[in-house]
Parts: structure tokens; C-alpha cells; sequence
């Protein structure tokens, strides 16, 4: 599986997760979500959300 890095702005994030702006910000205070800044602009890198989809999916079948 081959996966560029990718910074994606907060409205894109939040249709990948299928969550809202406020849920997602939520997710970045609390920690479950990394993010960086970028000059004034907070961005969300697809390893995050790929991580964070992981936990979700393997929290759920772990024994």
C-alpha cells in the first residue's frame, strides 16, 4: 500500500471522518487526533486520520 503524505485542511478532514467541525476540533483538543500548524492555517495529515480510523476499527475487534 503506497501513501503520500497529505495535509488536508479542516473541512476535508472532517468529510473523511464523516464528522463535524466541532467533533473534530474535539478529536484535536483532546489528543485522539494529531494535527499541525502551518502559519496560521491547521491542517490534519492523512497518517493521522489513518491512525486514528485504525484504533477505531481495532479497538472494536481486539480479544
Amino acid at each position: 500500500m503506497s501513501t503520500t503524505a497529505q495535509l488536508h485542511p479542516i473541512p476535508v478532514a472532517c468529510q473523511r471522518l464523516g464528522i463535524g467541525r466541532s467533533g473534530l476540533y474535539d478529536l484535536m483538543n483532546s489528543g485522539e487526533l494529531h494535527s499541525v500548524k502551518i502559519g496560521r492555517r491547521r491542517l490534519v495529515p492523512e497518517s493521522a486520520i489513518a491512525d486514528y480510523i485504525a484504533r477505531l476499527v481495532g479497538g472494536s475487534d481486539a480479544a
